[in-house]
């Protein structure tokens, strides 16, 4: 007997940049997620939209997720990391082949429950509807945030009400990184220490070797920041284990079921022809299970493939790093505004969207920029690609040369913007 569901949309649960949460009539225990075509860079909230991208990013997230629960989909895992990551990958990381093994038998527990057709409310728990929904069903828990306090010029955050608590989700988000893309983080941070902060960082990361755009590690690498503090910041392991408030073990289990499903996104991206970078996650405490949270879709992961054009070799972007280059490259007084009121709020503690906000309306930044129809088309054929592989349930066949042609596309649009030079120091590659 299907199950459908209804819910209440005239009071958002929750209303956000990129979706809105709606509670479930009859279960209180859960919500459903109705994912917009809003789009967000830079954490200055909505200011694109592309058609397509609700439904896209809603069937992917239904593709990972199912993924994960399903216990098959883990039989042969030890065999696709061997071939990518090493023979002797889990000789090195035992802790890793113990999860594995656990993980076959039962999957990876996570909130999702399924895909609700937008007709009818029917729940698609482990598959999809004839047409791709914007909706999904999920399971609630609890979302503190850690209460603000300052000392002399310091702005700090306590985080005692995590401890003794359940049914929250962890203050973190875990990055699992592949390699180091030109737009990384952790390479703007890396290249902007000495060289005593260089080789401690490189330490924290696990690696030995100066970071370099477009590197690709030995083995997936973890970092952490912050999740509910007004900008995410980046934060030592042992930070990390005090702010997450479940234990020592506990935070050990995260990191590497972090890993372990970030190896399964890993495949999908590699059937549609693309390489994943790098991609976070977020885990909620349930007893003593940990389960994963909040969304995985092409947009909160960098996946890329190489295209060659007019003889040079170059990055594109199957992501929302796509419109992070745009801006970057297309509008560059705009993103350098960004930036200096980012360091003026990191000085002040006000939030920068409200200085930038108000450097705009007195004429001291430029305004939020309108995307380029011409660009904004590429960036829906992305989309429409992305949900052919979904309904054709991610085997990737015949799908190759539409991947390279909206590639070449979009580098052929860059090299004739006006910071040209600029774009190919960021994603060219030889």
């Amino acid at each position: 007997m299907p199950k459908h569901i209804e819910f209440d949309t005239a009071k958002p649960y929750y209303k956000g940049s990129v979706q809105n949460l709606y509670s479930v009539v009859g279960d209180p225990d859960s919500l459903v997620s109705e994912t917009s075509l809003g789009g967000s860079v830079f954490d200055v909230g909505t200011i694109f939209e592309i058609a397509g991208s609700d439904t896209a990013r809603a069937g992917f997230r239904q593709l990972i997720y199912t993924s994960l629960q399903d216990p098959d989909k883990w039989v042969d895992m030890d065999t696709y990391i061997k071939q990518h990551w090493g023979t002797d990958y889990f000789e090195n990381w035992p802790d890793m082949k113990d999860m594995l093994d656990s993980v076959k038998l039962t999957g990876l527990k996570t909130h999702h429950q399924g895909m609700i057709n937008r007709e009818d409310g029917e729940l698609f728990d482990d598959s999809f509807p004839s047409e791709l929904s914007n909706l999904t069903l999920i399971k609630k828990y609890t979302i503190h945030k850690p209460d603000p306090l300052t000392f002399m010029n310091a702005h700090l955050y306590d985080y005692e009400k995590y401890y003794g608590n359940d049914q929250f989700v962890i203050p973190l988000e875990i990055i699992v990184r592949f390699g180091v893309t030109s737009g990384s983080s952790i390479l703007r941070k890396f290249n902007a220490m000495g060289d005593a902060g260089k080789q401690a960082y490189l330490a924290e990361l696990g690696l030995t070797n100066d970071l370099v755009p477009w590197q690709t590690f030995g083995i997936p690498r973890t970092d952490l920041t912050t999740k509910y503090e007004p900008e995410d910041r980046a934060m030592t392991k042992q930070e990390a284990l005090l702010v997450s408030g479940i234990g020592g073990q506990k935070f050990k289990e995260v990191l590497t079921r972090g890993i372990l499903a970030a190896f399964m996104a890993h495949r999908i991206f590699n059937k549609m022809g693309l390489n994943l970078w790098d991609l976070k996650w977020e885990l909620a405490k349930d007893g003593q299970d940990l389960v994963f949270v909040d969304t995985l879709d092409t947009d909160s992961v960098r996946a890329t493939l190489v295209s060659n054009v007019e003889g040079r070799n170059y990055i594109v972007n199957f992501n929302k790093q796509a419109m992070r280059d745009y801006y970057i490259v297309v509008h560059d007084e705009w993103y350098a505004a960004v930036n200096k009121t980012k360091k003026e709020a990191a000085e002040t503690g006000e939030k920068f969207t409200e200085i930038l906000k108000r450097g705009q309306e007195q004429g001291l930044y430029p305004e939020t920029p309108v995307v380029d129809p011409e660009f904004m088309t590429i960036q829906e054929d992305k989309y429409a690609l992305i949900k052919d592989f979904i309904m054709d349930h991610g085997s990737g066949d015949g799908h190759e040369q539409e991947v390279a042609d909206i590639a070449k596309r979009e580098v052929e649009y860059f090299l004739n913007s006006k910071n040209k030079e600029l774009y190919q120091k960021l994603c060219a590659i030889d």
